[in-house]
């Protein structure tokens, strides 16, 4: 899957414009995307909705 084709942009609770932090999660079928949208040309790292939602679980200490 291309990272263009991914959808639905949101942007992290946890970001902070005023400190040049804005990172934001966007879907595809069974695939997210993370780009962080302070870089010129955002970089797009894209996981399988598996492998986000287990990291996801790791840091929420849900297992």
């Amino acid at each position: 899957m291309s990272p263009r084709t991914l959808t639905g942009w949101r942007k992290s609770s946890h970001s902070h414009f005023e400190e040049n932090a804005c990172v934001e999660i966007g879907t595809g079928p069974g695939v997210v995307g993370v780009r962080d949208t302070k870089q010129a040309v955002p970089q797009i790292l894209v996981y399988s909705a598996a492998a986000f939602a287990a990291f996801l679980d790791r840091l929420t200490g849900e297992r």
